[in-house]
């Protein structure tokens, strides 16, 4: 069966779009493909969550549209986003969907795939550094490690209207039974119920660290234990964005920053990944 088709305008010759991932925020994580699809790019769609500066490598004469999606926001509706795409497309132009992180990585980019290829548009996706990846790598940890991690789970903790969202308990168990690392995307809000939810299957001593503004010089964290989750995000006053990691590998940012517990302020991501 042929896919249906959107035609081009008129007289004009049909644009191509990319979903880039702009990573979680320092421009220099970005990778090289990213960096020119940015530069070639006539129209950007741009995340709320991608910095200044990376929006600033686009040319000169690209038209920046911000299409804003954040949980407890006023946000740019998904099918409006869509439309966009489509007609900025058809009109000839070669747009970008900037998106933070990886749009692949719980940045509806899959949704957005299947529209554009239902209007019979090719659509490339270029990945970019996910920030459950790059905060726990700044502060010198990995998700993995063979002696405290077998593997790692990327869960949200926003679940869309009329989703019961994710069974924390199976959850717990699993990542208990099978020795996982979970990284947790938008818990902040629900951060009092995942906690009790998640101490179902793990203990309370499980180590957590809750990192905020990931890669950005305003980068800070807070280590803590399951136990303690909530209590530590109301204390340190932890906002949106952030990302939660639960697991024995966590253990290992104390000893690689030489601090114990309680919020720390970072300093630029540049000096980070050097150890500073």
């Amino acid at each position: 069966m042929n896919r249906p088709s959107t035609p081009a305008f008129e007289g004009v010759a049909p644009g191509r779009c990319t979903l880039v991932g702009a990573g979680p925020g320092d421009p220099e994580l970005l990778t090289i493909k990213a960096l020119k699809a940015i530069q070639a790019a006539t129209v950007l769609l741009v995340d709320d969550l991608v910095s200044d500066e990376i929006v600033a490598m686009a040319p000169p004469g690209a038209r920046i549209v911000h299409v804003g999606k954040r949980g407890g926001c006023k946000s740019t509706p998904q099918a409006f986003i869509e439309k966009l795409m489509v007609m900025a497309v058809n009109e000839g132009e070669n747009v970008v969907r900037l998106k933070g992180g990886d749009p692949f990585i719980f940045g509806r980019g899959g949704e957005e795939v299947e529209h554009l290829r239902a209007a019979g548009i090719d659509v490339q996706v270029v990945n970019g550094i996910t920030a459950g990846l790059a905060g726990m790598t700044l502060l010198g940890t990995p998700l993995t490690h063979r002696e405290h991690a077998h593997g790692v789970v990327f869960v949200t903790g926003h679940a869309k209207p009329g989703d019961a969202g994710t069974d924390w308990r199976q959850l717990a168990a699993t990542a208990r039974d099978a020795r996982l690392t979970l990284v947790i995307y938008m818990g902040v809000s629900s951060a009092a119920h995942i906690q009790q939810e998640l101490l179902t299957g793990l203990p309370a001593s499980t180590p957590v660290v809750v990192i905020q503004h990931v890669s950005l010089p305003q980068q800070r964290h807070a280590l803590t234990t399951l136990g303690e989750l909530h209590t530590t995000i109301e204390r340190e006053q932890l906002a949106s964005p952030s990302v939660i990691v639960v697991g024995d590998v966590v253990s290992g940012v104390a000893a690689a920053r030489g601090s114990t517990r309680g919020a720390d302020p970072l300093p630029s991501a540049k000096r980070n990944a050097a150890g500073g």
